[in-house]
C-alpha cells in the first residue's frame, strides 16, 4: 500500500464515521422529539429510553451507510480537488482508475461487514426495540400468539386459537387433512381443545381430542382424551417463526423460514427476495461510490453542492427502481435472486460507462 492509498483512506474513513454519527444524532434528536409524548404519557424511565435508543441506532446505521458512504467519496475527493492536492497527483501520473482503488477497497470492506450487521446484529437489536415499544410505550401490539393458520404440509392445515409460547401450548386447535388428489376435498379433521409439546420425544399431544374422518357421505366420529400426533412437522419454534416478521429475522432465520416454507407447499418468494435484498442493499454504497467519484474528480459549474445534488438523485433513482424491482418479483415475474440484484446490475453498468467518459 503506497503512503497515498493510506492518506485517501484514512480522510475517507474519518468523512464515513462522522457523517454516521452526525446522521445517528440527528435521526435520534427528531425520533426522541416525535416519541417525547409516549414516552411521557406511560412514564418511560430514563434507562428504558436510553435502551430504546441504543436498540435503535443499528437500524439507523444500516439505513445511513449509503448516505455517509457518498457524501465521504464527494467531500473527500471534493476536498482535495480544492486545495489541488488532487491536481498535483495527477500529475504525478496517477489515473482516475488508480485513484479509485482505495475508496471501492475500503467501501468493499465496508459492504461486506454491512451484509453482517445487517443480517445479524440489526434484526436483534430490532427484536429488543419492538419489545420495548409493546411494552413500556404501548405502541404496535400485536399479539402474534393468537388466530394462527399455516399450512404444515401439501395437504395438512394447521389452525390455532392461542399459543402459549412459554409452556409450547396451543388453545383450541384444528388439523385437517386434504386428499392429495383433489385439495377441495377434506378426509379427516381433529379439532381438540388443548395440544401440548413433548420435547424429549419431539411429537405434539392433542388433548380432549374429537377425530373425524369423511368418506364420501360418511362421516366417522371418535373421541380420546390424549391423540399422539407425529405426522405433524412443525415446532413450536416455527409456530413463532411463522408470526414473526421477515423484518426481524436474521439471514440465518430468514433462509430457514424461506425452506419451512417451500416444505410446507407454500410460496417462499417473498422470503427469498428479503434475503437476498438484503445482501444487495449491503452493496449500494458501492454503487454511489462508482457514481460520485467521477462527479467528484472534475470540477464542474456550481461545485460540490451540484455534484452532491446529482449524486443524491442518482441514489434516489437507485432506491426506487430498487422498490419497483421488488415488485415486479414479489408477483413472480423475476427470479427472487435477480429481483435483489436487478438495480444492482443496472447501475453498476451505467457507473462503468460513467466512469469511461469522465476525464481520466
Amino acid at each position: 500500500m503506497l503512503i497515498i492509498d493510506r492518506y485517501l483512506i484514512k480522510q475517507y474513513v474519518q468523512t464515513i464515521l462522522f457523517g454516521i454519527v452526525a446522521f445517528t444524532l440527528l435521526f435520534v434528536v427528531i425520533d426522541m422529539m416525535e416519541n417525547l409524548d409516549d414516552f411521557i404519557d406511560q412514564n418511560v424511565t430514563n434507562d428504558k429510553i436510553i435502551e430504546y435508543y441504543i436498540v435503535f441506532i443499528p437500524e439507523i446505521i444500516r439505513l445511513m451507510i449509503p448516505v455517509a458512504v457518498l457524501l465521504a467519496a464527494l467531500f473527500t475527493v471534493g476536498k482535495l480537488s480544492t486545495q489541488n492536492e488532487l491536481a498535483a497527483m495527477k500529475s504525478g501520473g496517477l489515473s482516475l482508475y488508480r485513484f479509485a482503488v482505495p475508496f471501492l477497497a475500503t467501501t468493499l470492506i465496508i459492504s461486506l461487514f454491512t451484509i453482517y450487521f445487517a443480517g445479524w446484529i440489526v434484526p436483534k437489536a430490532n427484536k429488543q426495540k419492538v419489545f420495548i415499544e409493546q411494552t413500556y410505550m404501548k405502541k404496535n401490539i400485536v399479539r402474534s400468539g393468537v388466530n394462527i393458520f399455516f399450512q404444515d404440509s401439501n395437504t395438512r392445515i394447521v389452525q390455532i386459537a392461542y399459543y402459549d409460547p412459554n409452556r409450547n401450548i396451543a388453545t383450541r386447535t384444528s388439523i385437517q387433512e386434504y386428499d392429495a388428489s383433489d385439495i377441495t376435498k377434506m378426509i379427516s379433521r381433529v379439532d381438540a381443545t388443548s395440544m401440548s409439546y413433548d420435547t424429549s420425544a419431539g411429537i405434539w399431544t392433542m388433548h380432549n381430542a374429537t377425530k373425524r374422518v369423511f368418506d364420501n357421505e360418511i362421516q366417522q366420529r371418535d373421541k380420546f382424551t390424549e391423540i399422539k400426533m407425529p405426522e405433524l412437522n412443525f415446532k413450536p419454534d416455527d409456530v413463532i417463526r411463522k408470526q414473526q416478521k421477515t423484518e426481524d429475522m436474521t439471514l440465518t432465520e430468514l433462509r430457514k423460514f424461506a425452506e419451512d416454507q417451500l416444505l410446507a407447499g407454500n410460496d417462499p418468494t417473498r422470503v427469498e427476495i428479503e434475503y437476498h435484498s438484503r445482501i444487495a442493499f449491503a452493496f449500494s454504497s458501492i454503487i454511489v461510490v462508482l457514481f460520485g467519484l467521477p462527479l467528484s474528480a472534475n470540477k464542474r459549474k456550481g461545485g460540490l453542492a451540484i455534484q452532491f445534488g446529482i449524486s443524491l438523485l442518482v441514489t434516489f433513482v437507485y432506491l426506487v427502481f430498487m422498490k419497483v424491482s421488488q415488485a415486479f418479483g414479489k408477483n413472480g415475474v423475476l427470479h427472487p435472486l435477480i429481483t435483489a440484484w436487478f438495480a444492482n446490475m443496472v447501475f453498476f453498468v451505467a457507473a462503468i460507462v460513467n466512469i469511461f467518459r469522465a476525464r481520466k
